[in-house]
């Protein structure tokens, strides 16, 4: 593609060379720059990319792109090399990828999911219900890629980078892909890492503080008004009008044709006569003329919330109440809240929850509809924020029948130093608990005092398939684990 048109949709640029260049690929890594690319300088926050240009002109790059602002002398740029000078390199970056890409994203229906939580729960649910209408989907987010019902790869964050996104995005055009389901962070919209995406319908599920640092938000304010960005980029939006900041959003974007879901307030969608349960949750909604009982085999509230969401998007592309219904029963998330089948029927649930407010969450979900016990498995993970540590002791000393402290990827940490660190908040409640390092063992000991009334949760791992320790990945997958143990017992 010619560098001229690689560079359509973006103003106020500075030019110095020639622009009718052949470009052969782009990069704003310097290692991964070929023969004929264009090198696109990111100042990050710890890393500026200006100071890889002669790198990755070595490696072949024939035109460079950096921000406003760089002392162009001192990078002393040789002669021959093209170079354009952009307000804002990352949102050029994103611009020109989606043109070098032919703008992949106007091929498929693109929907995008923002929000603090149950981005992940959602995006798996809308992806399942158009799999069952018949639909080709993609999905993108915090767990993995997946394309046509099979997974390309695991991810290593929410949103990639815009390079990576439109690369992913033209491989899915070319599998014939019909929609795309995205989880949207709050970071890849400040970051630009969205931008050329043409988004069909957008949605926002909840608002709580969360990402508040250095090096992402430095408020509420700006965390919120980042993914606001998000309804900027499409007329067709979806918000929960239960959540404060949720009901907001109609009001923001009176131009948009907004939908909203709830359960407590007024709302286009609206859930009632709910049930929630260890194992399931079910509700009725009125989907077409009618009113349906839906259920899920997620259990808690926020499935609820997370179903509605579904249901909307479903409802845009006029999918029948029965096929969302049968969608909605059968769809499983790895690692969030996924309940584990196993021989002896008790209810066993492997969640991600490895912050504070995550454990809390979860175990005041099940707290409120488990008759029985509530039995929590878990550790924190080594060489991380040691902090939280006695926190996420004391919360499940406070909440949880009972507690197993155990190891969870210590890396290149004691297991038995990290444990005495989660003693300490455990030890300021009354709560029951018992240490066993060895997380198989941890298991076993929670099975083993389990009725079918109660439920345990295995905390921490969520979709991740391994145990890191000393710098080594060993498999370790607690579904896999746990049917293993139900053999043994």
């Amino acid at each position: 593609m010619k560098l001229k048109e690689m560079l359509i949709g973006l103003e106020g640029l500075k030019v110095k060379g020639d622009l009718e260049l052949e470009i052969k690929g782009i990069e704003s890594n310097s290692k991964a720059v070929k023969k004929n690319y264009l090198f696109v300088a990111i100042k990050g926050f710890d890393v500026d990319g200006h100071q890889y240009i002669a790198d990755a002109i070595k490696k072949g790059a024939i035109a460079v792109m950096v921000e406003e602002g760089c002392d162009l002398k001192a990078l002393a740029i040789p002669e021959g090399i093209t170079i354009v000078m952009a307000k804002n390199t990352r949102e050029a970056l994103a611009i020109c990828s989606s043109n070098f890409y032919d703008n992949p994203s106007r091929k498929f229906k693109l929907i995008g999911v923002t929000g603090t939580k149950g981005k992940t729960t959602t995006t798996f649910m809308i992806k399942e219900i158009l799999e069952k209408a018949g639909k080709k989907v993609g999905l993108i987010g915090t767990i993995a890629t997946y394309r046509n019902g099979k997974k390309v790869k695991d991810s290593d964050r929410t949103t990639p980078e815009s390079i990576e996104l439109q690369r992913e995005f033209a491989e899915m055009v070319k599998a014939g892909v019909e929609a795309v389901v995205m989880e949207v962070s709050s970071q890849s919209l400040k970051l630009h890492r969205v931008d050329g995406c043409e988004f069909d319908i957008v949605l926002f599920t909840n608002f709580s503080e969360d990402h508040i640092s250095e090096k992402e938000h430095p408020d509420m304010e700006d965390y919120f008004h980042s993914k606001l960005k998000l309804f900027e980029m499409c007329k067709i939006g979806i918000t929960n009008a239960d959540d404060l900041y949720g009901a907001k959003i109609p009001k923001l974007f009176p131009d948009s044709n907004i939908v909203t879901y709830g359960i407590d307030n007024f709302a286009n969608l609206l859930a009632k006569d709910i049930t929630i349960t260890n194992s399931y949750v079910d509700f009725k909604v009125k989907i077409t003329e009618r009113n349906e009982r839906v259920k899920t085999s997620i259990p808690g509230r926020f499935s609820v919330y997370n179903s509605l969401a579904a249901i909307c998007v479903a409802q845009k592309f006029a999918i029948s109440p029965e096929v969302i219904k049968e969608a909605l029963t059968e769809v499983r998330v790895p690692g969030r809240s996924e309940l584990v089948d196993n021989k002896k029927e008790i209810p066993i649930m492997i969640d991600y929850a490895h912050s504070p407010e995550s454990l809390e969450n979860i175990l005041q979900a099940v707290k409120s509809y488990t008759k029985g016990k509530v039995i929590c498995v878990f550790g924190c993970g080594g060489d991380r924020d040691t902090g939280k540590r006695p926190i996420m002791g004391e919360i499940s000393g406070r909440i949880a029948d009972f507690t197993v402290i155990t190891s969870d990827n210590p890396r290149t940490e004691k297991p038995e130093e990290i444990i005495n660190q989660i003693e300490e908040g455990m030890k300021k409640t009354k709560g029951k608990y018992k240490v066993v390092v060895d997380r198989t063992e941890a298991i076993k000991e929670a099975i083993q005092m389990a009725t079918k009334r109660d439920i345990i949760i295995l905390a921490g791992k969520g979709h991740e398939p391994y145990q890191e320790i000393n710098g080594e990945k060993f498999p370790y997958d607690e579904r896999v684990i746990v049917n293993e143990i139900m053999e043994e017992l």
